[in-house]
């Protein structure tokens, strides 16, 4: 029997194409049309696929950082997995530890943990706690479409709003907005900040990174709002891609005149699943300079994929990392970003009470 290759389509709304299978699986198995017309992929007829939530009740909230090349010493983030669905999303291989692809399900099948705050409240009142700077949204979008319903993210803030703990955040959504309310009188005591991720400002290439995430001039009016609030507010142009997103400059410009005066970026980074996930969007989106872009990949990252190495991860090493940064510098000079740091104050903090409560004094 001749086996036939199905040819893959992009997913609307989805950034990966298929269900890759991770690194830990014994078997890995390729689709094949037998001849029975089973394969809507056959036609082209690509199936809607909805989004899953899966509750979990987490043992704890708060996981320590120790990489020299993070400004934040603890990560907090209610789901695992997120709909947003952005291709390079290094967190991706994370679902490889559940059994779940870091693929389609990684963007499909979202891990919520429904007691997150109460860890929290708990975690925070052990006497053991030291506060230190902690970030909301490390390795998942902490406002995603289903933060909407479970509201968890609002009650890890809440949780922090009471015991005056210092935090920022880093968002791709315009949900943020919705907890202004929490976020603004914690930003005036210096308690709180916003990084808003904008990867372009081409809709049409962000609808391919980054499907289900806001639209870039919806997160430019986000950080205008914030800015307006008193919230202090930054933009990350992460990550950069030799060849795909060369708009830089446009996107700092354009957040700093929404009102952003911090900025970060790195550039990508394709550790694990995430290289051959990368490389199979290169081919349905790219495929004329799929090769070229990888050749500047592995350009910055020693001849591989992915480099590990603390000092060169975030960054990249080689002449096309160097001229990103002095791009990125040069901007940011020009514009007048990262003139001025955002100090969080850790002093204010006082530990929640055994009932969740905190002190009065």
């Amino acid at each position: 029997m001749t086996e036939v290759n199905i040819p893959l389509h992009a997913i609307k709304g989805r950034g990966s194409a298929t269900r890759i299978a991770h690194r830990f699986e014994k078997h890995a198995r390729d689709p094949y049309d037998d001849g029975w017309g089973t394969m809507q992929e056959a036609t082209g007829e690509v199936p809607r696929i909805e989004t899953q939530v899966v509750m979990e009740d987490a043992r704890s909230a708060i996981s320590q950082n120790d990489s020299p090349d993070i400004f934040f010493d603890y990560g907090l983030n209610p789901y695992r997995g997120c709909e947003h669905g952005c291709v390079y999303c290094y967190a991706r291989p994370t679902h490889s530890y559940l059994n779940l692809s870091p693929g389609l399900d990684f963007e499909t099948k979202i891990i919520a943990k429904r007691n997150i705050a109460q860890v929290l409240r708990d975690d925070l009142g052990k006497r053991s706690y030291v506060p230190k700077l902690l970030n909301i949204g490390s390795a998942t979008d902490c406002y995603q479409p289903v933060e909407r319903e479970l509201r968890l993210t609002r009650g890890v803030i809440e949780v922090l709003q009471a015991a005056r703990h210092p935090f920022s955040l880093v968002t791709k959504s315009s949900g943020v907005e919705r907890d202004l309310d929490l976020i603004v009188p914690m930003a005036a005591d210096r308690l709180a900040a916003v990084y808003v991720t904008i990867t372009t400002l081409d809709g049409e290439l962000a609808r391919k990174l980054e499907p289900r995430a806001a639209a870039p001039h919806r997160r430019l009016r986000t950080i205008e709002r914030l800015a307006a609030e008193g919230v202090p507010v930054g933009v990350s142009v992460a990550p950069q891609i030799p060849f795909v997103n060369d708009d830089m400059e446009q996107v700092l410009t354009a957040a700093w005149q929404a009102g952003a005066r911090t900025a970060f970026y790195t550039v990508i980074r394709l550790p694990w699943e995430v290289a051959p996930i990368f490389r199979e969007w290169l081919e349905l989106h790219y495929p004329q300079r799929a090769a070229r872009i990888m050749a500047r990949v592995h350009e910055m990252r020693g001849g591989k994929d992915y480099d590990s190495d603390f000092a060169s991860r975030m960054k990249g090493a080689g002449l096309w990392a160097d001229l990103i940064r002095q791009r990125f510098e040069k901007t940011c000079h020009r514009l007048g970003l990262n003139r001025q740091r955002v100090e969080l104050d850790l002093s204010q903090f006082r530990p929640p009470g055994a009932s969740g409560q905190g002190s009065l004094f």
